[in-house]
């Protein structure tokens, strides 16, 4: 969802640039350092071929340059995350773009970046991004966004344990720095002690993956993050993880785009469209276990 903050943006838009970068990026892996993966997905990029309408839509100006650069933070697994080759960029926002630019008639070249780098890079250095942002009107002020999954917060604990994001209080709870979930704990922790309990123990870590060792090691009681990192971690540690609670706080991402670029927009919609027609959209979310926020109505610039 959100990140840390930029300097590059003068001081007057620091209010602004707060909304941008905040981000959930992070990532959980198993012990071999890589994701798992639903086998019985039948997604195959080959099979994705050209829908005209769509490509028809795409501007000259990006046609005419065959691959197109996408920026993405390749930190956050299962969405976007390096292979075990060391190398090559793999995940869920990765096979969705590389899709998307098959029904457009042209290559997705994703490029690792900062996290914090890649919306003020949009339109230069980039043609477009997809890196788990979430869409909010802060963000909306400077890129497009075409809507594309729904992720909420949700929280994870050992197995075994009965904790749960109402029954936090006095616990030790691990968090990703700079994010979303980092923002709330603070509210949690002061309800706990206005209501006469112990304040949460915070631990906040610089990954996801740290945060999460933290819990399956017994450092943490339990920690919070993504709908889809948090799956991802239960997935990857063999039983070790249980979600607890419910989703909450669900709010889309998007695929950004230069701000003002309405060609470009329609035709990444109406290829996604293409691709949620034809089922490659639920089989690329089924292979990395995130049906669960599966987007029934993708839009330009839904309301933040």
């Amino acid at each position: 969802m959100f990140h840390r903050s930029r300097r590059a943006l003068a001081a007057a838009a620091v209010t602004l640039t707060a909304g941008l970068v905040l981000s959930a990026c992070g990532g959980t892996t198993n012990e071999d350092g890589q994701s798992k993966t639903n086998e019985e997905s039948s997604f195959n990029l080959d099979d994705v071929k050209v829908d005209d309408a769509a490509a028809g839509m795409l501007p000259a100006d990006l046609k005419s340059k065959g691959t197109l650069t996408v920026g993405t933070d390749t930190t956050y697994p299962p969405n976007e995350y390096i292979d075990s080759d060391g190398k090559t960029i793999i995940g869920m926002d990765i096979d969705l773009i590389k899709a998307i630019g098959n029904k457009l008639g042209v290559e997705m070249e994703p490029e690792t970046a900062a996290f914090e780098s890649i919306i003020p890079s949009i339109g230069s250095t980039y043609d477009l991004a997809i890196s788990s942002f979430t869409i909010n009107a802060e963000r909306m002020q400077v890129v497009d966004f075409v809507s594309y999954y729904n992720a909420g917060t949700l929280w994870a604990a050992a197995e075994g344990s009965d904790i749960t994001p109402d029954t936090a209080c006095g616990k030790a709870v691990a968090v990703q720095v700079g994010t979303v979930q980092e923002e709330e704990l603070p509210g949690r922790s002061d309800k706990c002690v206005a209501d006469g309990e112990q304040p949460i123990e915070i631990q906040p870590y610089d990954s996801q993956g740290d945060a999460t060792t933290a819990v399956v090691t017994g450092k943490a009681d339990a920690m919070l993050a993504d709908l889809p990192v948090v799956i991802d971690a239960i997935r990857s540690n063999d039983g070790k993880l249980v979600e607890v609670g419910e989703m909450y706080d669900a709010a889309p991402y998007g695929i950004a785009l230069p701000k003002g670029n309405t060609e470009f927009a329609n035709a990444v919609l109406a290829a996604l469209e293409s691709l949620q027609k034809d089922g490659t959209y639920d089989e690329i979310l089924k292979k990395w276990s995130a049906d669960e926020g599966a987007l029934d109505d993708p839009q330009i610039n839904p309301a933040a």
